[in-house]
């Protein structure tokens, strides 16, 4: 197409010059690939999928982070570290968007209800959103501090995407929906912590908004009981999309 790209993205770009406009995106060829959902095989398309790794971050995954201060043991929340670390490099060799959605608050958390505070507060004298944890003092999932910073086991790498989220939900006041319709983005893969809480309500949302969606069970996982894992994996096979393992894609790549 002749005139010069207008559009962030090659996958949703207009050509415009002085005496002409062309709405006419390229087109993206197929590349189709296949899992095993529950003994169903799933296929989609590589070139419009997209990752999305959820609060991989040191509050959530690092013993000296805030879930570590409150006494909560992190090590199931470091289990998908490994399957991302064989995953994530296959993933952006071939071009499929890496988005790292973690938890950052506003330093002023205006954009934070007394409601959302109340769930990490409740009595108003505990360590919540924002607060300085005793030991680094760093502040609580606030957006640039050590606390809302991805592990260090996960570094992004310089072509990932970082979106920060505040609430439960990715979609909710965030640019999300609007980066992954640029990137012309159809299909989600799913991981990250907690997968009963953040993930699971951001791939709801996923849903609802239209997006096919394909959690990562092995790249996945919670520090809650087990009840809330098998609710979770029920209820997203059930209703909400497929419940896939990212082995049987590394091959693929």
């Amino acid at each position: 197409m002749a005139g010069n790209p207008l559009g962030s993205s090659v996958h949703n770009q207009w050509r415009v010059s002085v005496g002409q406009v062309d709405m006419v995106r390229a087109p993206v060829l197929s590349n189709p690939v296949t899992l095993t959902s529950r003994g169903r095989e799933v296929t989609f398309d590589l070139n419009r999928t997209a990752l999305l790794v959820i609060d991989m971050q040191n509050d959530f995954c690092h013993p000296e982070g805030w879930l570590g201060h409150i006494g909560v043991d992190v090590t199931p929340a470091r289990a998908p570290i490994a399957p991302l670390q064989s995953l994530l490099p296959g993933l952006r060799e071939a071009e499929v968007p890496v988005i790292w959605l973690n938890w950052g608050n506003r330093p002023d958390r205006l954009n934070l209800s007394p409601a959302l505070l109340h769930v990490y507060n409740a009595d108003g004298e505990s360590v919540g959103l924002g607060d300085p944890l005793p030991v680094s003092g760093a502040p609580v999932l606030e957006a640039g501090s050590w606390a809302a910073e991805v592990v260090d086991e996960l570094r992004p790498a310089a072509s990932d995407i970082r979106v920060n989220k505040y609430r439960m939900s990715g979609f909710q006041d965030t640019e999300l929906d609007s980066i992954l319709r640029n990137l012309g983005v159809t299909t989600l893969l799913f991981a990250g912590v907690n997968i009963d809480q953040c993930v699971l309500c951001t791939l709801q949302d996923a849903n609802f908004h239209g997006y096919d969606c394909l959690l990562l069970e092995d790249c996945s996982a919670t520090t809650s009981p087990a009840f809330c894992l098998d609710a979770t994996l029920y209820n997203v096979q059930q209703c909400f999309g497929f419940v896939v393992g990212s082995g049987g894609l590394l091959p693929q790549l």
